[in-house]
């Protein structure tokens, strides 16, 4: 009699595994999304905080060309260092990577010089923002993808 107890609890405690896996896997599968959102919410926020860095670093760039012949930067990479001067002067501190499109470079606005006046991201994904965004000094108006936001140089003379 004492064999037959013991096989009797142990299917129930595999049916109590089996139970409580599943319902570990269901709120896995609940949760998931939900975590996915709120990370493309964190990596937007980032595209718009590195993006009004790059416009603030090209505007500064063009501020402080010396001369009256006021330049925009030929290259991100001359925002980094800025070689026309003696001394080292940096507009940005670091080349930042696309925070959306992890890997690809910055798109890149162009004035008809050929030179930088803003970037955006290549991504052609929906951002999750709705309608138009503003930030400290720029608007960004409502977008279908990220590559729609373009963060260009507000210079003011």
């Amino acid at each position: 009699m004492a064999h037959r107890t013991r096989a009797g609890s142990a299917g129930f405690t595999l049916v109590a595994t089996l139970l409580l896996v599943a319902l570990v896997a269901l709120g896995l599968a609940l949760a998931g999304p939900m975590w996915s959102q709120q990370a493309q919410r964190d990596n937007e926020r980032e595209l718009m905080r590195i993006g009004t860095a790059y416009a603030q670093a090209i505007a500064a760039y063009k501020r402080a060309s010396p001369g009256s012949d006021k330049q925009y930067p030929a290259t991100l990479e001359a925002l980094l260092l800025d070689t026309r001067f003696v001394g080292t002067v940096r507009h940005l501190r670091k080349a930042y990577t696309d925070p959306i499109n992890r890997g690809q470079p910055w798109g890149l606005v162009r004035n008809e010089g050929g030179r930088i006046v803003g970037v955006y991201s290549l991504s052609p994904t929906a951002p999750l923002a709705q309608g138009e965004i503003r930030l400290d000094d720029r608007v960004l108006p409502p977008a279908r993808q990220y590559a729609d936001w373009k963060f260009l140089a507000i210079v003011t003379p």
